[in-house]
């Protein structure tokens, strides 16, 4: 809908409605559109102040919108953390050892998943081993 603000030829102020821009110009041509005050009609659109959000609504906005970024955000997170784990074997504790044989060779290559400890994380990096950890993330987030 869009709202317009009429005046009539007497200098009568009141607001219109309109399903189109279009529906203004046929119903004054028709004779539809008249002043509720006189009756005349010798209608037309006066200037309108633009619909400006204030500060705190700008901010409200704001805040919405980098909410909304922050839940597509964490559900692509979980849509690759998904395929990570869809793609890949849960060795468990047994995560450094795992990663230890397939980064030597001793077993075949292949994706994995599983628990390491801080301490056991940083020999694996000192090492060279490539590894990166899984963030867990919220359940809230549809």
């Amino acid at each position: 809908m869009i709202r317009y603000a009429l005046t009539c030829d007497n200098g009568h102020a009141f607001e219109g409605w309109f399903a189109k821009s279009d529906d203004f110009d046929s119903q004054k041509a028709m004779g539809f559109l008249t002043c509720p005050s006189c009756g005349s009609v010798d209608v037309g659109k006066s200037l309108m102040a633009p619909s400006v959000a204030t500060g705190r609504q700008k901010d409200v906005i704001h805040a919405l919108a980098i909410e909304q970024a922050q839940k597509n955000a964490i559900a692509k997170m979980k849509q690759a953390i998904a395929s990570i784990k869809a793609n890949s074997e849960d060795v468990g504790e047994r995560f450094p050892e795992e990663a230890r044989k397939i980064h030597y060779g001793e077993a075949d290559a292949r994706g994995i998943i599983g628990q390491a400890s801080p301490s056991e994380v940083k020999a694996l990096v000192d090492e060279g081993i490539d590894i990166a950890p899984i963030p867990v993330l919220p359940d809230d987030v549809h």
